[in-house]
């Protein structure tokens, strides 16, 4: 029997490439009765045009965080917007500055670096939510409309995604082309999950407490879906946008007043308590590597 594939890992600054690994059935007579293992290995120097995934492991620690970033963007946006009364331009302004500061650094990178990334998602999760508050608030572009922006937007920067890279995995984020179509992506789905949060809750009347049963439940339905064989690529990026209102109205929920049905945390007491535990989250993801991938493609 021969298996032939393809694994790449880091080994000592370099790359060893395993091409081809063949499995050949031996005499019962010999001492072993294990197969024979032969192994076609090359290996290339780390500074060659290759790169690492620069995105994490889809585990539970990932929707953790990111639901984590979800919170953090909606309590640091009304935070900083309303408690201090920055107002809402120079709000969008500053964390928009600071984001593209980020991804700088995160485009720079050859791999995975959880404390960029996830600072990227924390920035890009404040953006996300002030520009579909720029459009409701500051033009009073109703919800419906926003909603339904945002939701073409996505529609055609995914099929523009598909068009150039026949892919829309975030396995395979490997080139720059890719990784900006991710980003893209990720900025347009915490607006329109904004616009979609903030839609349902204006119709359905719902306070902080009950609004997060639908986003969760919608979330639930995904999951389930997806374990009895529904698309993963198409499942993640429904549950990624789905994870945007469910953190934004949990954030909701323990910034709220007592009397307005929420747990009285206000928005700067939930942001720093998200903030902290997305920074231990990271600090240990960091330490352990259990969400780095490993796979290294060629982008010549």
């Amino acid at each position: 029997m021969y298996k032939n594939f393809v694994l790449i890992f880091p080994v000592d600054g370099y790359f060893a490439r395993v091409e081809k690994l063949e499995f050949e059935n031996v005499d019962r007579g010999q001492r072993s009765g294990m197969p024979r293992i032969t192994a076609t290995v090359s290996v290339a120097s780390a500074r060659t045009h290759q790169m690492l995934n620069k995105v994490p492991e889809v585990t539970l620690y990932f929707w953790i965080i990111k639901i984590l970033c979800t919170t953090v963007g909606e309590s640091l946006a009304d935070y900083i917007n309303e408690t201090l009364g920055f107002g809402l331009t120079n709000t969008t302004l500053l964390f928009a500055v600071m984001l593209i500061g980020v991804l700088v650094a995160q485009f720079r990178l050859r791999r995975y670096v959880p404390g960029v990334y996830w600072l990227a998602v924390v920035l890009i999760s404040v953006v996300g939510t002030l520009l579909t508050d720029q459009l409701t608030d500051g033009q009073g572009v109703p919800l419906w409309i926003s909603t339904t922006v945002f939701a073409v937007l996505l529609a055609v920067v995914f099929a523009v995604w598909y068009a150039r890279e026949r892919t829309l995995s975030i396995h395979s984020i490997v080139t720059r082309s890719r990784e900006s179509f991710y980003w893209l992506t990720v900025l347009v789905t915490f607006a329109l999950g904004t616009a979609v949060g903030d839609w349902t809750v204006e119709l359905t009347g719902w306070g902080p407490g009950t609004s997060v049963l639908l986003p969760a439940g919608l979330l639930a339905a995904a999951v389930v879906a997806w374990r009895f064989g529904a698309g993963p690529v198409l499942m993640f990026w429904i549950a990624y946008i789905l994870t945007r209102p469910l953190g934004a109205n949990i954030g909701d929920y323990l910034g709220s007043s007592h009397d307005d049905g929420g747990l009285g945390l206000g928005t700067l007491g939930t942001s720093a308590l998200f903030l902290g535990t997305i920074i231990a989250v990271v600090i240990y993801l960091a330490t352990t590597r259990k969400d780095r991938t490993e796979l290294i493609y060629d982008i010549d």
